[in-house]
């Protein structure tokens, strides 16, 4: 669809709103193919969500979860105004201090808005899990894990069948041993999805994006994507700290619940090597590359970990580390 016409369908939507005569200016967008605009009139703002539904974008996923959340007393954005068919949203504008932002300003905050964050997830899992969600479980971890054959292995080395068939036979016992599937995940709970509301309350404090893919997981699936953060470095002592915080408000047993937080670690850190690779091998976006050799260290990091020590040697030996032969490889 030309984009005149996207407008055109983004002008007659807002002007069903009391928004329609707004300044808009682009915001930055993710990985997806969802569009964002900060609307302004009056001293006031909110945030347009342009979702195209013809480019597989679909946003009444983000409003079920949002209203869910915001029923728990988390802070995910209010829907102003809503159009599902179209793939238009109108939503609370949390703001700019992405948590990213907030820690490079100031490093010492990263503990105090490091705990909120922790609390809101230990907030999100002690809450009956929203219903309707389908399960993150050994069915799809496996093959998204496998992602990093598919895409890291093979756009680098070339693609190897029998090496994935042997990982993935490999991967699917040590998942269904150390792996749960109770609690409600957002999948994308990192320092670029959270906002730090400081005059808000408790949990509140921590804005939500990006959380439209949830789906039922295993407790520490959220609390490796916060502190195994593909795109900053987490203190290490803050990521022992959150974790003992989370253990002890939960009360779990602390090796059981390490076992599970590597094994979900490796998984994710899989995946999100082939879905970065996958990003700039087939959508051109580049800058993902740069992310690599973080995601690596974290990966590797996990492999040291017991639970996988089936399965440590044969990643080892089928991934190339991310040298600079391998990441010009995959940006070109």
């Amino acid at each position: 669809m030309p984009d005149t016409l996207r407008d055109a369908q983004a002008e007659a939507f807002l002007a069903t709103t009391a928004w329609a005569q707004a300044t808009r200016r682009p915001l930055a967008g993710d990985a997806s193919n969802r569009k964002y605009e900060r609307l302004t009139m009056a001293g006031e703002s909110a945030v347009l969500m342009d979702a195209a539904p013809e480019k597989g974008e679909d946003v009444r996923p983000f409003v079920a979860v949002a209203r869910y959340l915001t029923t728990l007393g988390l802070a995910a954005p209010h829907i102003i105004a809503e159009d599902t068919a179209s793939g238009f949203l109108l939503i609370e504008d949390l703001g700019d201090d992405l948590f990213a932002r907030v820690v490079a300003a100031d490093n010492s905050t990263e503990l105090a808005i490091y705990t909120a964050a922790t609390d809101a997830l230990i907030v999100l899992h002690n809450a009956t899990p929203m219903p309707g969600l389908a399960n993150y479980d050994v069915a799809v971890m496996t093959p998204l894990a496998g992602l990093a054959y598919d895409w890291y292995l093979g756009q680098t080395l070339g693609a190897d069948p029998e090496k994935k068939a042997a990982f993935s036979a490999d991967f699917d016992p040590i998942l269904g041993k150390h792996s749960e599937t109770t609690v409600t995940i957002l999948r994308d709970y990192h320092a670029e999805n959270l906002l730090w509301l400081p005059n808000r309350q408790g949990s509140a404090r921590v804005g939500l994006l990006d959380f439209q893919d949830a789906m039922i997981g295993d407790p520490s699936y959220d609390l490796v994507s916060l502190l195994m953060d593909a795109r900053r470095d987490v203190a290490p002592a803050a990521e022992a700290a959150m974790k003992a915080h989370y253990v002890a408000a939960q009360q779990l047993d602390p090796a059981l619940f390490d076992a599970q937080y590597h094994v979900m670690g490796a998984q994710r850190n899989l995946r999100i090597l082939g879905v970065f690779a996958r990003l700039s091998c087939r959508d051109g976006k580049t800058h993902y590359v740069d992310l690599i050799p973080r995601v690596w260290a974290h990966l590797m990091r996990n492999l040291e970990h017991p639970a996988l020590a089936p399965i440590a040697a044969r990643i080892r030996a089928d991934l190339p580390a991310p040298t600079a032969d391998v990441l010009e490889r995959l940006r070109r």
